[in-house]
């Protein structure tokens, strides 16, 4: 929709007495200079009759509360909300024509969104100081009624790791308040709130904000079980296997945007959680104790099936992809065969060992990727089946890892 047209619709609603406003978001990313990606309006000073009467084409979403789809643009009225039960649903949604627009702002979760424009003469409505927050860099509860909704508690840390902002204190123990509410969440809205943190700059605060607030090991607590978990000083001077996981996730969003990968970089050490006290600090065999941790998270918020074999492989092949270069060539033929046939590739684990071993945000470059796919491109199958004449499978799979062995020794000559 041009930016003309919803000065019409908004005069429309002006001719019947009717105001309608620009809400939330947008108006929070226009301050921030970011991209404005969806526009939401909202209407006040008129009921739902006479606006399906002015819009009669509108397309009307939603079950529990219509939400109308004008020429792209969602528009609802003005509303409020009364909570009957625990959870994210049990509400009772009310709205008329007197209801104000500061009474809908009231409702929303965080003062950064709780900011409106009317259209038509731009002036700023905020009655919760959010534009102040923006400036400050401060995420902070609207009202009480922030405490209504137990998502909110994760829309809180995945704004704080998009946004990079600051959690106020008050905010922080009402989203402990909300602890208990949490497991009526279903996994697939807690998934969502924990896609949107991995896609930032520094995913890390997510979780350290959920830390922060003791809830983190409700949907979390593979990652919440790493917190005190020692490691050897010499390799891990940034202290528990938390705090490592955590420079690891901010290390990943600043080589890829691939979720995947970054989510295998969240887990990667996973099995350190399950470490016996009395080998600690080291973690003999956390590789293939982390690979049925990944599976319990990933049922429990409901994460794609090719994230969770990612997240497997990472666990398993990361600990020998950090060293390479001190392998036997047999085993370096067999690291490079099992990786190349994972979703995560040679690439994807390249990163997850670069991030793994990097020291004071310096990268430490490997070339078992560059190195594996010669490899795998100068002998392939069909190369032994021609050479040999051979169509045995195991005989063939034998063949093509001693000539791939073979290879990869006269390339080391050769260097």
């Amino acid at each position: 929709m041009k930016e003309d047209n919803i000065i019409e619709i908004a005069k429309k609603i002006e001719n019947i007495g009717g105001k309608l406003y620009l809400v939330g978001g947008a108006i929070r990313d226009k301050y921030l200079k970011r991209k404005v990606t969806d526009e939401d309006y909202c209407v006040t000073g008129i009921n739902q009759a006479d606006f399906e009467k002015l819009f009669p084409k509108a397309i009307i979403r939603g079950k529990d509360f219509p939400v109308y789809d004008i020429q792209g643009k969602e528009i609802a009225l003005a509303r409020e909300e009364r909570k009957l039960d625990k959870g994210h649903k049990s509400f009772i949604i009310n709205t008329n024509k007197n209801i104000t627009i500061e009474q809908d702002l009231a409702r929303r979760d965080i003062t950064i969104n709780s900011i409106a424009q009317e259209v038509l003469t731009e002036k700023i409505i905020d009655p919760f100081n959010g534009i102040e927050d923006i400036k400050n860099k401060t995420i902070r509860k609207t009202t009480e009624a922030f405490r209504e909704d137990p998502l909110r508690a994760y829309r809180v840390a995945r704004f704080a790791a998009t946004l990079e902002f600051k959690v106020e204190k008050n905010t922080i123990e009402s989203m402990y308040e909300l602890k208990e509410e949490l497991n009526t969440l279903s996994g697939e809205r807690v998934f969502d709130e924990f896609r949107k943190a991995l896609l930032s700059n520094k995913p890390s605060i997510f979780f350290e904000v959920l830390k922060e607030a003791n809830i983190l090991d409700v949907h979390f607590r593979e990652i919440y079980n790493l917190i005190g978990k020692t490691q050897p000083e010499k390799y891990h001077p940034e202290g528990d296997s938390f705090n490592h996981t955590m420079i690891v996730l901010d290390n990943s969003s600043k080589l890829t945007n691939n979720l995947e990968v970054k989510f295998s970089c969240l887990v990667h050490d996973l099995g350190k959680e399950t470490t016996p006290k009395e080998i600690l600090p080291h973690h003999y065999g956390h590789e293939e104790r982390g690979i049925e941790l990944v599976q319990s998270l990933g049922k429990r918020i409901k994460i794609p099936n090719n994230w969770i074999k990612c997240g497997k492989a990472a666990c398993k092949f990361h600990m020998k992809g950090g060293i390479f270069e001190q392998m036997t060539t047999k085993k370096q033929v067999d690291f490079i065969e099992n990786v190349s046939k994972t979703i995560l590739g040679l690439e994807g684990m390249k990163i997850i060992v670069m991030c793994d071993k990097s020291r004071n945000g310096e990268f430490v470059e490997v070339n078992f990727d560059k190195i594996g796919k010669e490899v795998l491109k100068k002998v392939t199958g069909k190369d032994i089946i021609k050479k040999y004449n051979i169509t045995n499978g195991k005989e063939i799979k034998n063949r093509l890892r001693q000539e791939r062995i073979k290879l990869l020794n006269d390339m080391k000559k050769q260097k």
